[in-house]
Order: structure tokens, then C-alpha cells, then sequence
């Protein structure tokens, strides 16, 4: 598998101890993050190679989440110095009928003040197999939306496929801020992952109406959803929706689908109990680019990736530290948890 190359924001992330509000806070724990960086940081751990692109202050603090990216693996050569201030994001976990909050500070970071002259992405992009980015960078503003195409183009250049995960974010950009410019994006996409309601939000492209019951949509639904995407965008390969259902802040039933070649394949579902669920599409994304650089047929790709995030919802902070081997013992039907001694 040839290497992956991600593109976005670097943000601290604070969170309260254990599952204490933010009012309960005496002291926060401290950890690293960005979606794309989770992505690359996810693909390090299962023996990919991975390089994370992005623009931080010139700093101690930056540096040390740079460390810990460094230490999980993933190659931050490319990382391009400047701003002020490193983005930072507050987490209060949720619990049982509570749910999780997230409270962003990232105006003015390194990132946000980009210019297109900052990154020499045919160099950066050498070699590359993958060019992986989300619609929470181009929302950021300022020239990101032209860096993230100038990459685009690049990567075709190189050869690369170029995956995205839709990732609306309304306290980001309004719907016709996304819509305006990932309609110009999805055109150089190859790979796109979405769910329904993004998919609405940002390119008005909804389930029919006979698919829905009792508010949920059913599996037909979801199929009409990618294929209309495919139509709209017939550059896409494939087109992975994750399913999630929501039960409580504590557990959901999670599963996926992925379209390829004008047909559907769903994962088998599984029910979750949640640990942190942050950073759980992040490590469907990863998922699925390992399986889709190692050539899974299409029904293990999405079975991996489902998995791969399945695990994830295990482990605390943003970055799945599952490896390839638990993976698959878990596709393989072993979910049981017992201790393995």
C-alpha cells in the first residue's frame, strides 16, 4: 500500500477527567487531535505508511502534539510553521441519556491563516497513493478551500486517489457555504464518505420518502442515497455511509454500507458500548483506505472499516490504536471481550 497523505487542522484537545462537566473541572486532560491526523495516525498504527500536512505555530505546545503524532508513527516532515496559536477544542463526555459537548476555540489558529504558497504539494504528495482531507478543513476559511483544490489537483497529477469524508460542521459554515464549495471539491473525488444527513445538508441529495418509517431509514434509503450521489458526482468510485443509531450517550448500534459498481454491501452491525466517540468516522476512514489500498473485495473492505471504528469506540481519545490483527479477530465474529492471556 502506498502511502497516505492527509491535509487539515491540529488542535489540543481538553477534556475534564472521566465523564465530570466542564462546570466540575479542576484541572483537563490533555491530548492532540485534527480529523485528518487521526486518520493518518490510525493507518501508522495498523503499519501504513502516513504523512500529515498542516500549519502550526512555531512552539512548545505544538511541538509536543507533532511528538506524539512522531511517536504513533506518522510523518510530519511536511508540516509547514507559522500563526500564533494551535486550535484547541473542549470535551465534556457524555454518559447514559446525557450526551457528549464540544466546545471549539480555534479562530486565528496556525491553519486558519494559510496561503496557497505554504505547501509545495507535488513534492509533498510524491509517491503518495492517497490524498485524504475533510469538509471541516475548506471550513475553516481563508484560502483553505483553494489549498485543499490546489492539493486535489496535485494528487491527480500524482496519480493518487483522493478520498473525503463529508463532515458538516454547521458551527463552521452555513449549508450554502458547504454546498457552494464541496460541489466544486467532490469533482476531483474519487472515494467519499458521508452520512444521510450530511449528504442533505451540504449537496441537497435526500433519501425518497417511501424510504423512511417511523423516522429511520431503511436500507433501500441508503442505497438511493449513494446511488444518487454517484449520479450527481460520476467521478465517485465508491461511497461510504455510516449507520449509527443511537440508543443513548452510552451505546449505539453501528454498521455501514459501501456502493461500488452500482451495488450495495452492508457490514454486519454491531452494538457498542461507548467508551469516547470521538474520532469514531476518523477511524472508519482509515479503515476503509487500508482496505481499499490492500484491494478487499468490496463486502471485507466495509466489513474492516466498520470493524476498525467498531474498536475504536473502545478506546479513549481521538486515535484508534487497534491493530490489524484485532481487526480482523473482530470481522472474524470474535467480539466476546474476554481477557486473552
Amino acid at each position: 500500500m502506498k502511502k497516505v497523505v492527509g491535509f487539515g487542522d491540529f488542535l489540543l484537545r481538553l477534556s475534564p477527567p472521566g465523564y465530570r462537566r466542564f462546570s466540575q473541572a479542576q484541572a483537563f486532560e490533555t491530548y492532540y487531535t485534527g480529523a485528518e491526523a487521526n486518520v493518518c495516525a490510525s493507518l501508522a498504527v495498523m503499519g501504513e505508511a502516513a504523512s500529515f500536512v498542516t500549519r502550526v505555530p512555531e512552539n512548545p505546545i505544538a511541538e509536543t502534539g507533532l511528538g506524539e503524532l512522531r511517536r504513533l508513527g506518522v510523518d510530519v516532515s511536511g508540516v509547514v510553521r507559522g500563526g500564533d496559536r494551535l486550535g484547541i477544542y473542549y470535551v465534556e463526555k457524555g454518559a447514559s441519556q446525557r450526551p457528549s459537548k464540544v466546545v471549539y476555540d480555534r479562530m486565528h489558529s496556525g491553519i486558519t491563516e494559510a496561503t496557497r504558497g505554504d505547501f509545495a504539494w507535488p513534492r509533498l504528495l510524491k509517491g503518495a497513493g492517497f490524498f485524504h482531507f475533510t469538509g471541516i478543513t475548506p471550513a475553516l476559511g481563508g484560502e483553505l478551500p483553494l489549498i485543499v483544490e490546489d492539493a486535489c489537483k496535485a494528487a491527480r497529477k500524482a496519480g493518487a486517489r483522493i478520498s473525503c469524508d463529508l463532515n458538516y460542521r454547521k458551527n463552521l459554515w452555513t449549508t450554502a457555504q458547504a454546498s457552494k464549495t464541496m460541489t466544486k471539491l467532490l469533482g476531483y473525488v474519487d472515494h467519499l464518505i458521508a452520512n444521510e444527513e450530511d449528504a442533505e445538508k451540504v449537496l441537497g441529495i435526500k433519501a425518497d420518502d417511501s424510504d423512511v418509517t417511523g423516522g429511520r431509514l431503511s436500507r433501500d434509503g441508503y442505497v438511493g442515497v449513494a446511488r444518487k450521489l454517484v449520479a450527481a458526482f460520476p467521478n465517485l468510485k465508491t461511497v461510504a455511509i455510516t449507520l449509527r443509531r443511537s440508543i443513548s450517550a452510552s451505546d449505539n448500534v453501528w454498521g455501514a454500507m459501501l456502493y461500488a459498481k452500482g451495488k450495495a454491501y452492508f457490514s454486519r452491525d454491531y452494538n457498542v458500548h461507548i467508551v469516547d466517540r470521538v474520532g469514531g468516522g476518523d477511524s472508519f476512514a482509515a479503515g476503509l483506505l487500508y482496505a481499499l489500498g490492500h484491494r478487499m473485495p468490496p463486502q471485507e473492505t466495509i466489513e474492516y472499516a466498520a470493524a476498525a471504528s467498531c474498536l475504536k469506540h473502545s478506546i479513549e481519545l481521538d486515535v484508534n490504536l487497534s491493530t490489524v490483527q484485532e481487526i480482523r479477530q473482530l470481522m472474524s465474529g470474535d467480539g466476546s471481550g474476554r481477557v486473552q492471556r
